[in-house]
């Protein structure tokens, strides 16, 4: 490698030479649900082999614009390499030299193998990172949506199946089943379907015109989507048999927030993340006052405190009772946050939440030292004993966390740990012709890895399906 390419990288990748001494394991390229989507048209460890070697090179192709930043990569490489922010400077580096053919090609392959490209556009790829104008990014918004009306609707099967949920996995399912000619139906809880798309992104993220749009073309597949109708409620799922669906997929998502269960939680003023940014969402108003406290560290956490300052919010300050580099959330995301103003207060935990007439008013916290790994991998918190202090909020917005409603189930689905328990290679639940996937599955994961898990439901639905019918397996 010549002294050139070294001085290159250390200004457009800030790693001091650390990718050079990248172990060629290949976790990455078996961690990323984008090699999987694309049919191996994207490889992370190759590519990444090709920047080290002739960054103005790569800087050309089209494989830097396939990353779907889901850090899945960062989060089990043995050198921690941010992978994705490698590729956000060659995309820079491109933007700057004016090589966009890249991204042009990118969009094609997305349009063509992403089931729900616009959703990925805006969420997933981030080309405004990179600096693409945004006039640019709406035009790429109408190009991606085309892919809906050049799709004529099909019924090659008989058999309807039954999608609980519509988010990422949920919608993605419906799209691979109703391409494949079958007759879908989609039950949704919430007024509007979209699940965590429609809940808890923020529109500076992605645009709810722009998840409509992409909902509006699955319709034109021919899936039907209902409304404000809650299986367990409105149906009973015994009964889902008997009104004719052969399979059913549950993609209900990870809607539950957790409770930290420390002294006054139920102040007023001491708000759940998932119903701030869902009442956001909606258009409400949320009277938060001057100082905002944020806990957690994970990616909920950071959009409430960009969506808290976007509020009015003067200040935002993040607890969090790790070190930064045991925080959940995306890197790039943290770091975005803190450059939009959010403060960040590391290894500190909230003890208890003192109120006055009924309303938050301040958190008294306490300092946190880190021991050894606990199940999750990271370093245990410890409280320091005596350490404890008090700080000011008018408002506190706890977002430690996402578990599944599991209440409408029958006993005889299996679940482990609140999760839904399947056959890794089937998805297939502990009932026939039940499957699962998403965040109902895997706990709180990304856009990317639910489009993933939609996209295997309807393959394996499929094949269950025509076995069931006395297809050939030959034929899948």
């Amino acid at each position: 490698m010549t002294v050139v390419s070294q001085e290159i990288l250390n200004k457009l990748f800030n790693v001091g030479g650390k990718i050079e001494y990248c172990y060629e394991c290949g976790i990455c390229v078996a961690s990323c649900p984008m090699t999987q989507l694309t049919s191996n048209l994207y490889n992370p460890r190759n590519l990444l082999e090709k920047i080290l070697f002739n960054p103005f090179e790569a800087s050309k192709m089209v494989e830097p614009w396939l990353c779907a930043w889901c850090y899945r990569c960062y989060s089990r490489c043995f050198q921690s390499l941010r992978v994705p922010e490698i590729l956000l400077a060659i995309k820079s580096l491109a933007v700057e030299k004016g090589y966009l053919n890249g991204f042009e090609k990118a969009l094609e392959i997305i349009k063509e193998k992403i089931p729900l490209p616009l959703t990925c556009l805006y969420v997933c790829f981030h080309p405004e990172r990179a600096g693409i104008d945004n006039t640019i990014i709406q035009e790429k918004t109408k190009y991606l949506a085309s892919k809906y009306d050049e799709i004529e609707p099909k019924r090659t099967f008989n058999e309807k199946v039954a999608v609980i949920g519509s988010g990422p996995a949920g919608l993605t399912a419906a799209y691979e089943l109703a391409m494949k000619g079958y007759a879908v139906t989609v039950f949704e809880s919430m007024p509007e379907p979209g699940g965590m798309l429609r809940k808890c992104i923020p529109s500076y993220r992605m645009p709810k015109d722009v998840l409509d749009m992409e909902i509006d073309g699955i319709k034109k597949l021919g899936v039907e989507i209902k409304t404000n109708f809650t299986v367990g409620k409105d149906l009973k799922f015994d009964d889902i048999w008997k009104d004719g669906y052969k399979a059913v997929f549950i993609a209900t998502g990870a809607h539950k927030s957790r409770k930290i269960g420390v002294e006054g939680e139920a102040l007023k003023g001491v708000f759940d993340a998932l119903d701030f940014l869902w009442r956001i969402n909606r258009g409400e108003i949320v009277e938060l006052g001057d100082k905002v406290a944020v806990i957690g560290g994970g990616n909920v956490a950071i959009d409430s405190a960009k969506t808290a300052l976007a509020c009015g919010a003067r200040e935002v300050v993040i607890l969090y009772r790790r070190s930064r580099e045991e925080m959940p959330a995306n890197p790039w995301e943290v770091k975005e946050a803190e450059e939009s103003g959010v403060k960040i207060e590391l290894l500190v935990s909230p003890k208890r939440f003192i109120g006055e007439d009924g309303r938050v008013k301040a958190v008294e916290c306490v300092r946190m030292s880190l021991g050894e790994p606990d199940e999750t991998g990271r370093r245990r918190p410890i409280p320091v004993e005596g350490s404890e202090f008090i700080m000011d909020f008018d408002s506190v917005i706890l977002a430690i966390g996402e578990r599944p409603d599991l209440s409408f189930l029958p006993e005889n689905i299996k679940t482990v740990n609140g999760l839904i328990w399947v056959n890794p290679f089937t998805l297939e639940t502990s009932l026939s012709g039940v499957f699962a996937g998403g965040d109902v599955v895997t706990g709180p994961a990304s856009v990317i890895e639910a489009i993933l898990a939609g996209k295997e439901a309807a393959e394996c639905i499929h094949r269950f399906l025509r076995e069931k019918a006395g297809g050939l397996r030959s034929e899948w």
